[in-house]
């Protein structure tokens, strides 16, 4: 299997410029500030008109933890339903039960639901309590794929563990390092890891171009984001990372 780097993006602009990039996949979803959520009908529906490369959609139906009740599941198998109709090629998603492990028997549902389309699971693998049995659990459910940090702030700090797990899956299961990387640290997480899949977004951030400017008024958390500075991928960015990478994955 040839490397893959899959770009995180959140807008039909940065899906665009990460397939001119070079990337070989894109995970589409909403509001990257909150962790993702579900993108709208109309955004993957765009997306998957001006691109052509592999696209994978979230399904998380809000931000914060991963244990779900029976109404947002419900919302979860309806949002598959729609993606599958506007031509993703996969989904990402997660689902942990109150005692942190993961919840296998309604992830194996949404895996079968989900075919012919794949199903990866992301970094609410990060947030479950025993990351051995963890991995057998996505395995037994059927997953192809799994998001993880290693259990850490960034992959690079989850490195030990993301070897390891890799060792663990043994070919059953796709391990994709995520979280922090760039063209900095993706040569060192390479070859420390031996992984063949990266995700990360390889945005830069630019300011708006509102001439107009209210101040004092704020639509979220003003220590975190302003209407007025936007984050976009950067082609550069990506490509250089996929260069470093092309060195190292054979």
């Amino acid at each position: 299997m040839s490397l893959i780097v899959e770009i995180c993006t959140d807008s039909v602009e940065s899906a665009i410029i990460a397939e001119s990039a070079g990337a070989g996949r894109i995970e589409l979803c909403s509001a990257l500030s909150e962790g993702g959520v579900t993108p709208s009908a109309g955004l993957i529906e765009s997306v998957r008109r001006n691109t052509g490369i592999k696209l994978h959609v979230l399904i998380r139906p809000r931000s914060g933890d991963f244990l779900y009740t029976g109404t947002e599941f419900s919302v979860m198998r309806r949002d598959i339903d729609m993606a599958g109709e506007l031509g993703a090629d996969g989904i990402v998603t997660g689902l942990l039960n109150s005692d942190g492990t993961v919840d296998v028997e309604r992830t194996a549902l949404l895996a079968e639901y989900t075919a012919p389309m794949s199903l990866t699971f992301h970094r609410a693998f990060d947030l479950c309590r025993d990351p051995k049995k963890g991995l057998e659990d996505i395995i037994t459910a059927g997953a192809v794929r799994l998001l993880t940090s290693g259990q850490a702030k960034s992959a690079i700090e989850g490195a030990p563990l993301i070897r390891s797990l890799i060792r663990e899956a043994a070919g059953r299961i796709e391990i994709m390092p995520g979280g922090g990387i760039d063209e900095y640290n993706a040569a060192l997480l390479a070859s420390g890891t031996g992984a063949r899949e990266f995700h990360l977004s390889g945005r830069r951030q630019r300011e708006s171009e509102m001439t107009f400017r209210r101040k004092g008024i704020y639509m979220g958390d003003p220590r975190t984001q302003s209407e007025y500075t936007l984050k976009r991928a950067d082609a550069e960015r990506i490509s250089s990372v996929i260069m470093i990478l092309r060195g190292i994955v054979i």
